[in-house]
């Protein structure tokens, strides 16, 4: 079981020693990992999937409960310790959407694998803006589509207790929903983000700068109120998009109404 991962800090692009020594990220917490483009975000993401130990660019090393995450558990084991949701993934394999999830559920030997898979379905199509059937083909389905499903299918049926996703904003998903079911099921979620609503969802924010963590927040309680205000104006974006893809047109008396 997991507890908590550590980054002990390395060196940025320039050599210099992280501003951040050390960050401990505790199950059940969302820390978004934020900065400008080229500011090393993915590379923190990237540094916790492979448990780097001083071997990467940013020498950085990975430590789960306290220990060097090579004598916490083999290689082997470690791989299916951290997963990853990209802005850009698709199935490759030519199977059904419900064979798919039966076949992951019943290979985890969970038991009543058929209702777990239909409730991965059922949580992936409130995600997604384009509703997955159950006997669609995995090679068939759009970016958003296949984003929804891996978020749902990382909460409900992956045991992988870290989860590491790379600008959700991107994904074409119901990206406040998707984090928040994630931080139900307890896991360390890591999440580089640029979008503001997403960051202050978050417990904490480690702000990236010249590839080296240069500064980390706790999220005040101004900032979770200024979120509920974001999230109001983010429903009526979200409402007019839908209105737009579904052929309607757009006026300021219609706006008003909302």
């Amino acid at each position: 079981m997991i507890d908590s991962i550590s980054v002990i800090g390395g060196k940025d692009k320039d050599g210099a020693a992280e501003a951040i020594p050390l960050l401990d990220i505790r199950a059940g917490e969302i820390l978004a990992v934020v900065g400008t483009t080229g500011s090393g975000k993915s590379m923190l993401i990237a540094d916790i999937e492979q448990w780097a130990d001083g071997e990467t660019p940013s020498q950085r090393r990975i430590l789960i409960n306290q220990m060097p995450a090579g004598e916490f558990a083999d290689d082997r084991v470690l791989r299916g310790m951290a997963a990853e949701v990209s802005q850009n993934m698709n199935f490759v394999m030519d199977m059904s959407v419900k064979d798919f999830l039966n076949l992951h559920a019943c290979s985890r030997h969970l038991e009543q694998a058929e209702m777990l898979a239909e409730q991965v379905l059922n949580y992936a199509n409130r995600l997604s803006g384009e509703p997955i059937g159950s006997q669609d083909k995995l090679t068939v389905l759009s970016g958003g589509q296949s984003r929804a499903l891996m978020v749902a299918d990382v909460a409900l049926i992956s045991d992988a207790p870290v989860v590491l996703l790379d600008e959700l904003e991107n994904a074409g998903i119901d990206r406040l929903a998707a984090l928040k079911g994630l931080a139900l099921q307890n896991k360390i979620v890591v999440l580089v983000t640029h979008d503001p609503m997403l960051a202050l969802l978050a417990d904490r924010r480690v702000v990236m700068k010249n590839g080296g963590m240069f500064k980390l927040h706790s999220t005040t309680p101004e900032e979770k109120l200024l979120l509920k205000k974001l999230e109001q104006s983010n429903r009526q974006i979200s409402f007019w998009r839908e209105q737009l893809r579904l052929g309607f047109t757009v006026n300021e008396e219609a706006l008003k109404q909302y």
